[in-house]
């Protein structure tokens, strides 16, 4: 094995932080040409400007760049099928790291064969957005434990109505839907302000700040003791809409929804339904079944919704913290050791 790692840089890159990752892991040869990648239209956007467009040479000259790789540094133009090409065009290709958390969906979406799959490592950068992601959660149930709906409403109109109760965070039951990086800070931070926190588990690890943890199987046991529910869950087969009629029913009325996972998870005509009939209180939803939310989604204009664009991960350090991430591993896989995020290539998360 190679002492050393010759990786192409193929998503936007700041040239500071291609200096960081070479400071930090100095056995890279890390090859980068500015030119042949999109300029980032804000911090974090690894697809860059979509106005960007290479010569034919350009191309011809990323594509050969990408063919000498033994790591690549995002995938080409966030495009599946480029991803393809580039795994079938060089047999030296060992490892790929995918920019978002959730990076195991474009691996899936590029069709690989099982013994590519098997050639190839892929990462993503799950775990860098957790404490963002995990504030917006906090956010959304206090939001809903708080309210805001009402508020907002009778500020509009400038009702001064008489007082009511509002709940106390530190008499609820959250049900916090995946335990990995960003479940476990959303678990946390909400456990410090007094939660009882509830999490899944498929392999029944817990997590510091968790008071029970059930296996996804054992969700109607536990559904009706939820006053919220944060889902940090990945988008698979196994998820896809397992937020749907029959769960929001068997909640707390008037509960309140928070997705900073994958829009996948929620069943968004069921969930819908329920804020109508009020089975659900209140939804903060950073993702969508179908991303930009068309123009005509009901979700827009709902009274009780809470609309955020994907955003709600984007930090200033983010990319600081992916090009760490990257050089870390870089170095597990030089030393042979077991690699952080590896995306797994059944289920593809």
């Amino acid at each position: 094995m190679s002492d050393r790692l010759r990786v192409v840089v193929a998503a936007p890159l700041d040239p500071e932080l291609a200096e960081l990752i070479v400071e930090r892991e100095p056995r890279i040869d890390l090859v980068v040409d500015q030119g042949l990648l999109p300029p980032m239209r804000h911090p974090a956007d690894f697809a860059g400007d979509p106005a960007f467009t290479r010569s034919a040479q350009q191309q011809a000259a990323f594509e050969a760049a990408i063919d000498t790789a033994e790591a690549l540094y995002g995938i080409p133009d966030v495009d599946p099928a480029a991803l393809a090409r580039a795994v079938r065009a060089n047999p030296r290709l060992r490892w790929v790291h995918t920019m978002a958390a959730g990076g195991g969906g474009q691996v899936r979406a590029a069709g690989l064969t099982a013994e590519e799959l098997n050639r190839v490592a892929f990462t993503t950068s799950a775990g860098v957005h957790g404490d963002a992601l995990a504030e917006f959660a906090v956010f959304g149930v206090l939001a809903g434990a708080k309210h805001l709906p009402r508020l907002l409403e009778q500020q509009r109109d400038r009702v001064w109505s008489g007082r009511w109760m509002m709940p106390q965070l530190s008499d609820q039951t959250v049900l916090v839907l995946g335990l990995g990086g960003i479940g476990r800070a959303v678990a946390a931070k909400l456990s410090a302000l007094g939660v009882r926190v509830v999490g899944t588990s498929r392999s029944g690890a817990s997590a510091p700040g968790v008071s029970r943890t059930v296996h996804p199987s054992e969700l109607s046991g536990v559904l009706g003791e939820v006053d919220a529910v944060v889902t940090t869950l990945p988008g698979t087969d196994a998820t896809h809409h397992l937020i749907d009629t029959g769960f929001l029913a068997r909640m707390r009325p008037g509960a309140t929804v928070v997705n900073v996972g994958r829009g996948t998870v929620i069943d968004e005509a069921a969930l819908l339904g329920a804020l109508d009939d009020g089975t659900v209180g209140f939804a903060a939803l950073d993702v969508f079944e179908v991303e930009p939310l068309p123009e005509n989604s009901p979700l827009w204009a709902h009274p009780r919704v809470l609309v955020s664009p994907h955003t709600a991960a984007l930090t200033a350090g983010e990319e600081r913290r992916i090009a760490e991430l990257f050089a870390r591993n870089a170095g597990m896989l030089l030393d042979g050791a077991p690699m952080e995020n590896l995306v797994d290539t059944v289920e593809f998360y």
